[in-house]
């Protein structure tokens, strides 16, 4: 069966709580995401937000403070806010991406360092469980290997070789506070789940199914970019029996779950704002579902984007309370007259109540 572009985005839509929003925990609607991506601290508020109906921003940095969730790197090496149960779940699975990743991007300067005497090193530095900066931490390490330079051995220990956490109050709301880091195991009281035996991956099959759950319908390619992971066909061969298949127009084969919601391609999208790295978009290899190919490039830059109809339509920042939308392309009186509605609550929601300002900018041309 194929499936259209306005199909896919729908079901999109619905599994990223963006059709409507859900009457979720903050907890429960950050694991049902498979997390957020969260190198800007302040972000993942406002896509909670944009998903749950009348989000307290208390309900999220509470939960970072009490140690039930967690800003960790994970999927493609990026920051993440996830479960702690899930971090310390995937943690392991995600070990080799992370130190290829870091690897590759330090070649040179890592060429005479052994990476597991690095993981060692940063290990011994972090015992002690008091919360250190990367800096910190690489100058420490550069003493004994001097030639590869204090920022590669500080990265390399905090974004790959050590699982560790950033920690309160980095990501809470309203919060001011350097990024510190703390072993993961240490900060939840609890090591991480061991790899699995060699030729089992219950860990990919349950990444296979959360993904799928969360942004499916999808292709191997679109988990792969996602997750990162280059070595999930086992785990999807693994669980295929209990997927459906479909086409999408470009015959790419999409899996997902049998009884996961794909709404009718014309229901109807209300306006949403989304916060830079946002996964809905981020979460693809082929984001034409949600995004045209030649605005693609915004997510990556971290540009805040306006959903219209279900699509990226605008972009938007704040200043002073005052949130300003530019459209990528032409609005209808109508779609403008809800981007300005949404932007007022946007603007609310931000300044605490204290401001309602809205500047909707002229489309192109």
């Amino acid at each position: 069966m194929r499936m259209g572009l306005r199909a896919l985005n729908r079901a999109t839509l619905a599994r990223q709580l963006l059709l409507a929003r859900a009457e979720l925990p903050a907890v429960d609607a950050v694991a049902h995401l498979c997390g957020l991506q969260a190198q800007e601290p302040q972000e993942p508020f406002v896509g909670l937000w944009s998903r749950l109906p009348a989000f307290d921003p208390a309900s999220l940095s509470e939960p970072l403070v009490e140690r039930e969730v967690v800003r960790t790197h994970l999927m493609r090496r990026t920051m993440h806010l996830v479960t702690a149960r899930d971090a310390l779940a995937w943690r392991a699975r995600h070990g080799a991406m992370l130190r290829q990743r870091v690897t590759g991007v330090y070649r040179r300067e890592l060429a005479g360092v052994d990476p597991d005497e690095l993981a060692a090193a940063g290990e011994a530095l972090l015992a002690d469980r008091e919360p250190r900066t990367m800096s910190e931490i690489g100058r420490a390490l550069v003493e004994r290997w001097p030639d590869a330079g204090a920022r590669p051995l500080g990265e390399a220990v905090i974004g790959a070789l050590v699982p560790v956490v950033q920690v309160p109050p980095r990501g809470v709301w309203r919060a001011t506070g350097g990024a510190r880091y703390v072993r993961l195991a240490a900060w939840l009281d609890r090591e991480i789940d061991p790899p699995a035996p060699d030729g089992a991956d219950p860990v990919g099959e349950a990444l296979v199914r959360r993904y799928l759950a969360a942004y499916g319908p999808a292709a191997s390619a679109d988990l792969r970019a996602w997750c990162g992971l280059a070595g999930l066909p086992r785990a999807v061969a693994a669980v295929r029996d209990e997927l459906v298949c479909f086409r999408d127009e470009r015959g790419r084969e999409l899996l997902d779950l049998p009884d996961a919601p794909r709404p009718d391609p014309d229901t109807p999208a209300p306006v949403r704002f989304l916060p830079a790295f946002d996964n809905a978009i981020l979460g693809y290899d082929d984001r034409s579902r949600i995004i045209d190919d030649a605005h693609r490039n915004l997510s990556v830059a971290g540009e805040r984007v306006v959903l219209v109809d279900g699509r990226v339509a605008a972009t938007w920042t704040v200043d002073a309370g005052t949130v300003a939308v530019t459209p990528l392309h032409h609005l209808s009186p109508d779609d403008r007259e809800a981007v300005a509605e949404e932007g007022l609550e946007v603007s609310a929601f931000l300044s605490e109540g204290a401001h309602r300002r809205v500047r909707v900018a002229d489309s192109p041309g």
